[in-house]
């Protein structure tokens, strides 16, 4: 009863302050739909917002003319361009001058800061079965809490963007760099390089800032196999004639060394995404998608472990530390929207070398489905490979309703393989996201869940609620 009241206050005194910081600073969004991005999905600034289509080239390509500033509608559903951040928006072609109070545009350098939190609260149910498996409280916690500074260099004869991005780990009580680097243009290769920290480009979903996913957290498979962050290069390619597009990456740990997400010495990476419909005009979306990826555990040792999609929950499958060599994984994702509605799948298996657990072969993924019931798409990033956050057409702080987007999920993982006993658990997730505006988010989500772990089958059912709050 407690996290729920104070669940309510926190969102009694959000309705109460945002409005006057509304008003302070002229944040309409139906203006500030400006697009430019890329995404985590933490997504100058990544914060994944829809972006004006340029010209039908290559948006790597050496800028010899600069398009004059628009404004692009929330209906846009193709973005065309990537920048270095997570939650990042392009402002090369705004005028020269101090132009709101976090971003700064000069003929040769631009910078804007920007920062996002999530707050959830949730409780639980749980069967005889469920309790004897796992010990689960309700709780309330910072889920994220983050800055973001990014930028370009305009005057360079090709496109350079840059990033920094700093965290705070809940869990760990500790602060570390999310994605920080710089990505260039580079027309020769079809695309961009990056280098410096950022996700490894396995799964649509993962790639997806967490800001910007229809759920609140990614399936169970996804935490438990694919590490959130890695040091690298990246080169991301597309071809808008054949509607190809790819990411190849590698990456190493010897920058890494003691962060909780760095569990591998060593991995590559490789998606590749043919697109045979994206069509602005008809808002139409077929994303077929394949995921590759080879890696050497740090130290000799895995471990597979997720929590229920539940924040506050413990950790549901856990295969504890065992010895391996490599892993190798291969995947698919098939994703269809059309206008409000998008359909997906995603699922992939992990092939493990450990003569010890008897090379055990685990498996997962997910199945999803959206509707935005007020009528809204979700942009679609021809250049990355990724859906954005949905952005109303009709902002509560704007007179509007916000938009407001029913899910259903399906998600599996099975750990049990070989003589890994870490347990095999899936959930049924129905829940809603109401969009208030593009920087405000509130969710409800109900799920159902079902785990086989030590020799017991347990149901739990989670309620959980969020705010998410980003600029």
């Amino acid at each position: 009863m407690r996290v729920m009241l104070k669940s309510l206050f926190l969102l009694l005194a959000t309705f109460a302050v945002l409005p006057a910081w509304h008003s302070c600073y002229g944040q309409d969004t139906a203006i500030t739909g400006v697009a430019q991005e890329s995404s985590e999905q933490p997504q100058p600034l990544s914060s994944q917002k829809p972006v004006a289509t340029p010209p039908a080239t290559n948006p790597s390509s050496q800028r010899t003319t600069t398009p004059p500033p628009s404004t692009t509608s929330p209906s846009d559903s193709l973005v065309t361009t990537i920048d270095a951040g997570e939650m990042d928006d392009d402002i090369d072609n705004a005028p020269r001058a101090m132009a709101k109070w976090n971003e700064y545009r000069g003929p040769h350098f631009t910078a804007k800061a920007g920062i996002g939190f999530l707050v959830d609260a949730a409780a639980n149910a749980q069967d005889t079965a469920s309790k004897e498996q796992i010990t689960m409280f309700p709780a309330q916690r910072l889920r994220d809490f983050r800055f973001v500074l990014g930028g370009s260099f305009p005057s360079l004869p090709r496109r350079v963007t840059w990033n920094v991005g700093i965290m705070y780990d809940a869990p760990s009580h500790s602060w570390f760099i999310r994605q920080t680097g710089v990505m260039v243009g580079v027309p020769k290769l079809w695309g961009n390089i990056f280098i410096g920290r950022s996700k490894e480009g396995f799964s649509l979903n993962k790639v997806m800032v967490g800001y910007d996913g229809w759920t609140m957290e990614r399936s169970t498979m996804s935490d438990a196999t694919i590490p959130i962050l890695a040091d690298g290069f990246k080169w991301l390619g597309y071809t808008p004639k054949h509607g190809f597009l790819w990411n190849f990456g590698y990456y190493n740990d010897w920058l890494s060394q003691g962060q909780s997400f760095s569990t591998y010495h060593n991995q590559t990476v490789l998606r590749a995404v043919w697109l045979p419909i994206h069509s602005d005009e008809t808002r139409t979306v077929f994303h077929l998608g394949v995921n590759l990826r080879n890696g050497s555990p740090k130290q000799g040792q895995l471990q597979f472990r997720s929590r229920p999609e539940s924040f506050t929950a413990p950790y549901f499958v856990d295969t504890g530390k065992f010895a391996s060599t490599n892993t190798k994984m291969a995947g698919y994702e098939t994703y269809y929207r059309k206008g409000p509605l998008l359909l997906g799948s995603e699922f992939w298996w992990v092939n493990v070398s450990s003569p010890s657990t008897h090379n055990p072969t685990i498996h997962g993924g997910d199945f999803v489905a959206t509707w935005c019931v007020t009528g809204e798409a979700r942009a679609y990033n021809t250049v990355q490979g990724a859906f954005r956050e949905v952005i109303p057409k009709r902002p509560v702080f704007s007179g509007g309703f916000g938009a407001v987007e029913l899910v259903a999920r399906f998600s599996d993982i099975d750990l049990d393989s070989g003589t890994l006993q870490g347990g095999k658990f899936w959930r049924f997730t129905p829940m809603a996201n109401w969009y208030l505006t593009d920087y405000l988010r509130l969710v409800g989500t109900y799920g159902i869940g079902r785990l086989d772990r030590f020799n017991l089958k347990g149901n739990t059912q989670f309620f959980q609620t969020r705010l998410q709050f980003e600029f």
